[in-house]
C-alpha cells in the first residue's frame, strides 16, 4: 500500500472566490455571454484602477493580442525594428512578427533581469522605430531612462505589463509611460479572467483604432448592434482580428480586480517568508525591490547554480515535482528556441545574461490562494533538496 501523498500544489493556481462564481452564473443566466455590459464595466474599473480615462482602455482576449494591435495602431512601418528583451515569453517576440516588424534583442541587467537601457542604446539602428520593455516578474523597468532614449530617437514605446498589473515606477502606474501598455489576465496572472488582456493607450485616437482592429475592424460591437436601444448597422473600416473579450471572462475579472490590493499584499507576505527562509541557502534570491517603485510580485524566481548548489536547475525541477509542488521556468531565453534560431540565426551566447538566467531560474508557487501550510511545504521542499 502506497503512503498517502499530499495534494499536488499547482503552480500559479488562481484564487477564485464565490463572488466570481456568482457573477459568472449571473452572466450565463442573463443570456449575454459575448462582449457586452460586463466587459464595459471591467474596462471602466480598470481605467479607474490605473487612474486614466475610460476612453483610453480596451479589453481584449490576451496580452498577445494587445501587443499586436498596439503596434498596428501605432502605425509603425512594416519591416521596422522593435527592440525588446531576450528574457520573456515567446508571445512578446511573436507579436512583433505578427505586426510585420523585426525583433531586435537587447540583453538584460543581471541583477534586475529587466532589459538594460545601455543595451537598448547599443541596439538602435536607423531602422529602429520602437522599444518594447517587459516588466519582468513584476519589477518595473527603468522607465525614466527608457523614455529618455525614446524621446531622443523619436521611438514608440509599448510596455509589456503582463507581470505588472499593480506595479508603479516613481508613483506612476506601469503601462501609462509608453504610447501603449499591454496587460495579461491569463490564468496564472495576478488578476485573471482565465484568458484576457487590456490595452492602455496614451492617445484616445490610437486606442480607438486598436479597439476597432481587435474586433474585425468593425465600427460597432455586437452589444451596440443588438442591444435594447435598437439595431445599429456596422461598417468594416479596417482589416481587423477576432481579439475581443467576452462578458463571461469579464465576470471573473470584475471581482479579481476588486481584490487586487488584498491579493498583492498576500503575495508580499509569501515573498517575505521565502526571502527569510532561503536567506541561508546557496541560491540566488530575487533582488530587493528598487526604492521609489512598487514591485508587482508576480514571479518569485530562484537561481540554481549547480556549482554552488550541487544540483542542476532541471534536477531541482524534478525533485520539486516529486515533492508534488508545481514550479515554472521563466524563461529560457528567446534565442534558445529552435524557431528563432532558424529564422534569425540567433545563438544564446549573444545575450549572455539572459542565457545564464534562463538556464538557472526556477519560479516557485506564489498565489494568494496558497495557505500558510502550502507556503511551508514549498519552503521545506526547497531546503530538503538544496541541503541534500
Amino acid at each position: 500500500m502506497e503512503p498517502h501523498q499530499p495534494p499536488f500544489l499547482v503552480f500559479g493556481a488562481p484564487q477564485i472566490d464565490e463572488a466570481e462564481i456568482a457573477e459568472v452564473v449571473a452572466c450565463l443566466r442573463s443570456g449575454w455571454l459575448g462582449t457586452g455590459p460586463r466587459v464595459a464595466q471591467f474596462e471602466r474599473d480598470f481605467a479607474h484602477f490605473r487612474g486614466i480615462p475610460a476612453a483610453q482602455v480596451a479589453a481584449v482576449n490576451s496580452c498577445t493580442a494587445a501587443l499586436h494591435v498596439s503596434m498596428l495602431a501605432a502605425e509603425i512601418e512594416p519591416g521596422s525594428e522593435v527592440i525588446t528583451t531576450p528574457l520573456t515569453f515567446c508571445a512578446t517576440v511573436n507579436a512583433i512578427l505578427h505586426a510585420g516588424l523585426t525583433p531586435v534583442l537587447a540583453d538584460v541587467d543581471p541583477s534586475t533581469q529587466n532589459i538594460d537601457p545601455d543595451a537598448i542604446e547599443a541596439a538602435i539602428t536607423p531602422r529602429t522605430r520602437a522599444i518594447l520593455p517587459v516588466h519582468f516578474a513584476g519589477r518595473p523597468c527603468e522607465m525614466d531612462r527608457i523614455m529618455a532614449i525614446a524621446r531622443k530617437h523619436n521611438l514608440v514605446v509599448i510596455e509589456d505589463c503582463a507581470h505588472a498589473v499593480e506595479a508603479e515606477y516613481r508613483g506612476q502606474p506601469l503601462g501609462t509611460f509608453g504610447d501603449f501598455g499591454c496587460f495579461s489576465f491569463y490564468v496564472t496572472k495576478n488578476v485573471t479572467t482565465g484568458e484576457g488582456g487590456m490595452i492602455l493607450g496614451r492617445s484616445e485616437e490610437q486606442l480607438a483604432t486598436a479597439r476597432i482592429l481587435a474586433l474585425h475592424g468593425m465600427s460597432q460591437d455586437a452589444w451596440h448592434r443588438f442591444g435594447d436601444k435598437g439595431y445599429k448597422h456596422y461598417q468594416v473600416v479596417e482589416c481587423g482580428f477576432k481579439y475581443n473579450m467576452m462578458d463571461v471572462q469579464a465576470a471573473i475579472g470584475l471581482h479579481q480586480l476588486a481584490r487586487v490590493e488584498e491579493s498583492w499584499r498576500r503575495r508580499v507576505e509569501i515573498w517575505q517568508r521565502y526571502d527569510h527562509a532561503f536567506a541561508s541557502l546557496p541560491i540566488r534570491l530575487p533582488a530587493p525591490a528598487d526604492a521609489e517603485t512598487r514591485h508587482g510580485r508576480h514571479l518569485y524566481t530562484l537561481m540554481i547554480d549547480s556549482q554552488r548548489c550541487g544540483i542542476t536547475r532541471d534536477d531541482f525541477l524534478e525533485h520539486m515535482n516529486h515533492a508534488r509542488i508545481g514550479t515554472g521556468v521563466h524563461y529560457l531565453s528567446i534565442p534558445e528556441h529552435p524557431y528563432y534560431q532558424r529564422r534569425f540565426g540567433w545563438t544564446p551566447e549573444q545575450w549572455p545574461h539572459a542565457m545564464k538566467i534562463g538556464s538557472e531560474t526556477v519560479s516557485l508557487p506564489l498565489s494568494p490562494a496558497m495557505s500558510d501550510g502550502d507556503v511551508q511545504r514549498v519552503i521545506e521542499a526547497v531546503h530538503a533538496i538544496i541541503a541534500n
